[in-house]
């Protein structure tokens, strides 16, 4: 896959570097997830979509299924974009959707998981409408979006060694088994990837409606998001 390949670049990479960083925000569809909900609505409807005036969505294609798209603001900038599946279905039908989903993911080069391991896929034997019901658990997969230059290893030599000894001793570091520093590895290539694109998260979870089941996705530029400052 893709995104091992690339985490596996990411750990072997934790040896070198030196230092440089670029960030960029979250985009939806190519259209930065920025600006007013007037500007983003135009450039959406310009990808075809439909605006609903009175249920303030648009509605069109996305990713082969028809569905409803809502943009969210805070100050009157963009922070999210919501997508919602316009049609829902069993909960065989959403097993299938979910897995296909995370495959999607995780195949494309344009994103990494915000988990070490990326394992998001949902069992066969696993009873969804149980779990969401009886334990209220929320069956969902989270990614950062990357842009080229978020993949520029330089910098996580510096960033891996300030992790690595402010979590172990040396004694501790030394007598690790090769197995041990592998998962560090993965684990520290993880941080660097959530340092660098953790404000440019895409997020996706099953929703239920009268037995009903869909999936919702969330595009958050985490930059223009609320952080209290209204409290």
């Amino acid at each position: 896959m893709k995104i091992r390949i690339l985490l596996l670049g990411l750990a072997m990479a934790l040896a070198v570097g030196v230092q440089a960083q670029k960030k960029d925000i979250t985009k939806f569809m190519g259209i930065p997830i920025d600006g007013t909900k007037t500007a983003m609505i135009q450039k959406l409807k310009a990808k075809g979509f439909k605006y609903n005036a009175k249920l303030d969505r648009l509605e069109g294609e996305f990713n082969g299924r028809d569905s409803y798209i809502s943009v969210v603001t805070n100050r009157n900038k963009v922070y999210r974009i919501v997508v919602l599946d316009a049609n829902y279905s069993n909960e065989a039908s959403i097993k299938i959707r979910f897995n296909s989903l995370v495959r999607q993911f995780m195949e494309n080069g344009k994103y990494a998981p915000a988990d070490m391991l990326g394992n998001f896929t949902i069992d066969d034997d696993v009873k969804i409408s149980y779990e969401m019901t009886v334990n209220n658990k929320r069956f969902e997969a989270s990614f950062y979006q990357m842009s080229e230059a978020d993949k520029d290893t330089t910098g996580i030599a510096a960033f891996a060694q300030q992790k690595t000894y402010s979590r172990y001793t040396q004694e501790e570091i030394q007598s690790m088994t090769e197995e041990e520093m592998l998962v560090l590895q993965y684990s520290l290539a993880i941080d660097w990837l959530e340092k660098k694109c953790g404000k440019k998260s895409v997020w996706f979870m099953i929703t239920e409606l009268y037995g009903q089941y869909g999936i919702v996705l969330y595009y958050d530029n985490k930059y223009n998001e609320s952080s209290g400052e209204d409290l």
